[in-house]
């Protein structure tokens, strides 16, 4: 039981720190093209919130699959 414990605190831990990259890659490339291209802003921003949502989908995923492991 205690390492299905600590299988899933890694999972979620892992996951959360790969969406926190993922966030601030995706963002700050965003940033970088709208310094370049400001007309396109209101596309650009768009684009970028789709992206952080699938992005942040995956940890919600982990620590849902990291509590069925805990569970089980």
């Amino acid at each position: 039981m205690a390492l299905r414990a600590i299988a899933a605190r890694l999972t979620a831990m892992g996951a959360a720190i790969g969406g926190g990259i993922g966030d601030g890659i995706l963002i700050g490339h965003t940033v970088d093209s709208i310094a370049r291209q400001p007309e396109l802003q209101s596309r650009l921003q768009a684009t970028m919130f789709i992206g952080v949502g699938l992005i942040e989908a995956m940890p919600i995923i982990a620590i849902v699959i990291g509590f069925l492991v805990m569970n089980k």
